[in-house]
């Protein structure tokens, strides 16, 4: 569903981005991890479209990002960090502006938008400016946008900040049930117990580069074995890596 092939983004002469290879399948739930300013977002941004890389090459359900971008980025539901919701409209008016810009027919933008509405409880609030939303109902809305054209790759940076448990439950089982649907979740996320428990695979990115990849026993066994939860693993690799930093810089 992912394909790269040394993608990078340097800002001048800096490097955010080391070249990255990334392979992630069809039905799967894949989580992407790492410390503040490892890259997360920058991938992210490249991955989805947002963000031209300096180099490399990116293929979303076969394909290439750069050579035909809307076909590709109509495969993706992109949910970011920080969601922007045209606040001065109703829930049900974003979608239907959502549903516009992919050129979904207005009959079946009505059904799906309802029916997205009722699972995530916001129906009742169809009607009221997004402006009124608490920051977790926004949460909610801007799911429903993402995944309102039924597409194959869904990216998603930190979707449980400002969810009460009730509401990160409903988005893990979404993300479930989006990858036994055949469909694909990349997942960003500080929540390492959520990654833990939803992700069939995990990347972890430290200074711009892919430090570890594969399902979490295999990265416990291969870089921290004994370890308790995925939050030690992630520890004592972030610790190994920043050990070997410093003894490369004392040579």
């Amino acid at each position: 569903m992912i394909r790269t092939a040394g993608i990078e983004k340097r800002y001048q002469s800096f490097q955010a981005l080391q070249p990255l290879d990334l392979h992630v399948r069809k039905g799967e739930v894949f989580g992407f991890l790492g410390p503040n300013g490892a890259g997360k977002t920058t991938t992210i941004r490249i991955l989805s479209g947002v963000l031209p890389p300096t180099g490399g090459s990116l293929a979303i359900d076969g394909i290439d990002m750069a050579t035909d971008p809307v076909q590709a980025k109509a495969r993706i539901g992109y949910i970011p960090d920080r969601p922007y919701l045209y606040e001065k409209l109703t829930a049900r008016e974003m979608l239907e502006f959502v549903g516009g810009l992919y050129g979904m027919d207005a009959a079946t933008i009505t059904q799906r938008g309802s029916e997205l509405l009722e699972f995530h409880g916001l129906l009742e609030f169809a009607d009221e400016l997004v402006e009124g939303f608490s920051h977790g109902m926004k949460q909610r809305l801007s799911l429903s946008t993402a995944l309102l054209h039924e597409p194959p790759l869904l990216i998603v940076d930190e979707p449980m900040v400002g969810l009460d448990p009730r509401g990160a439950r409903q988005i893990k089982q979404v993300f479930r049930d989006q990858a036994e649907a055949g469909k694909t979740v990349f997942l960003s996320t500080h929540s390492l117990d959520v990654a833990q428990e939803v992700c069939d695979r995990l990347a972890i990115i430290h200074r711009g580069r892919i430090v570890a990849q594969g399902a979490y026993d295999e990265i416990r066994t291969r870089r921290a074995e004994g370890a308790g939860d995925l939050e030690e693993v992630f520890l004592r690799i972030l610790e190994e890596e920043e050990d070997d930093k410093h003894n490369r810089e004392a040579i």
